[in-house]
């Protein structure tokens, strides 16, 4: 594949996404996208695989349509990573400077978040991100670089991600049995920031809630760096199991009323026109009207959302969110789902589309269900020259999570 190709691989629980990319040498900063590839998941279970076969299929498939519009080879992806077996907690390090200098160099910032690591964790959980959210030299704080600086003792404060190894080996696997070579891994709601997020909203606080099928994805960021990170085990496939249940419909019957004719809140019901239902084995078709639809929805939606304010106030970042939340996922796409947001957790609310971009598939890509593709490849197209980067950087924010998993699959 050629230098300036990225591919991000999002697999999804309902769908699995391809994104074809490469930078615009003429617009420093945006990308031209070149193919969009998407096929129907049926593999996983909230973001875990769940069935190698089926995965590998969607994945082959999304890629062959990517292939097809693009007219690139694909060999290699950025793959995301999810589900709800992925845990954060923050860490604290410490190290001494004996040196008759003083001086702190990066081989101490080294040293300090390995010190972070020093956590005990369950053998089937591994540490995927380390994430440097601030350095203390000597007490004095609010250090984000604390390298050719003077002191003693340095501290740094982390956020570390865990996640368990056999459902990050699944995902390879299954990646690699597409005959695809894995570039990295990357955690999904961190993937999702890059494509929505402004640096701005990052600085003055906000919180990204992503809406995908089997998972909900929380990102709180606060003076641009990520404070607290949580996945959520129900989103819009539980949504449409209660409209399936709630009206004995098919499942795809009951995703294509989602869409098309779904409320989640239902001042937001202007036409409260008959929907048809579709009938089954030859029975008569029943009528319902939007109302009754919304009331199916609201339920599902209020609670994912009420999970949703209870990690934002666990953070402890709830009162420093000035930007408020940006919803993003194809649970987003659900009509009055931003007004049931700014409800139920009571702050400022939008609709994050993912942005970024200069020419090619514009139209196509600007829909939130893209938004974890689009940071995948924006996360490959950022750190692609990995070799240069610091090792604190290298361990903290771009490489560990695949470098960590490939030591993880020698030692399985």
């Amino acid at each position: 594949m050629e230098q300036d190709i990225a591919v991000g691989l999002d697999i999804g629980t309902t769908k699995v996404c391809a994104i074809v990319a490469s930078p615009d040498v003429n617009h420093p900063g945006k990308m031209k996208i070149l193919g969009i590839g998407k096929s129907t998941s049926e593999g996983l279970t909230r973001g875990v695989v769940t069935n190698i076969e089926k995965t590998v299929k969607s994945i082959e498939s999304a890629v062959a349509d990517a292939e097809a519009q693009s007219g690139v080879k694909i060999t290699a992806v950025t793959v995301g990573i999810a589900g709800d077996h992925i845990q954060s907690f923050q860490s604290r390090g410490v190290v001494t400077i004996n040196r008759p200098d003083n001086e702190v160099t990066q081989e101490d910032v080294d040293r300090l978040i390995e010190d972070t690591k020093r956590v005990a964790l369950p053998p089937d959980r591994k540490i995927i991100h380390v994430i440097p959210q601030q350095f203390i030299v000597d007490g004095s704080d609010g250090i984000y670089d604390p390298v050719g600086m003077s002191g003693v003792r340095v501290e740094a404060n982390v956020h570390i991600i865990t996640g368990l190894v056999t459902a990050a080996q699944n995902i390879y696997r299954c990646v690699q049995r597409a005959h695809l070579h894995v570039n990295d891994m990357v955690l999904e709601p961190l993937a999702s920031s890059y494509a929505v997020l402004e640096d701005e909203e990052k600085e003055i606080g906000v919180a990204l809630l992503d809406i995908g099928g089997g998972t909900t994805d929380l990102a709180v960021f606060e003076e641009r760096t990520i404070r607290h990170t949580a996945v959520i085990g129900i989103a819009g496939k539980k949504v449409t199991d209660d409209i399936r249940k709630g009206f004995g419909i098919l499942t795809d019957h009951a995703e294509r009323l989602k869409i098309e004719h779904g409320f989640a809140y239902e001042p937001a019901v202007t036409d409260n026109s008959p929907i048809v239902l579709p009938s089954i084995g030859g029975r008569e078709a029943n009528e319902i009207d939007k109302m009754l639809l919304c009331r199916v929805i609201q339920p599902r939606m209020e609670e994912i959302l009420e999970f949703a304010g209870m990690e934002i106030k666990r953070s402890g970042y709830s009162r420093h969110l000035h930007a408020g939340v940006v919803l993003t996922g194809g649970g987003s796409l659900i009509k009055g789902t931003k007004e049931l947001a700014g409800k139920v957790l009571g702050m400022p609310v939008k609709i994050g589309v993912p942005g970024g971009f200069s020419s090619g598939l514009v139209r196509e890509i600007e829909n939130p269900i893209y938004a974890t593709g689009v940071g995948l490849v924006m996360h490959e197209l950022k750190h692609r020259d990995r070799a240069n980067l610091p090792q604190a950087l290298k361990d903290g924010k771009s490489k560990s999570i695949f470098h960590r998993m490939k030591e993880w699959f020698d030692q399985l």
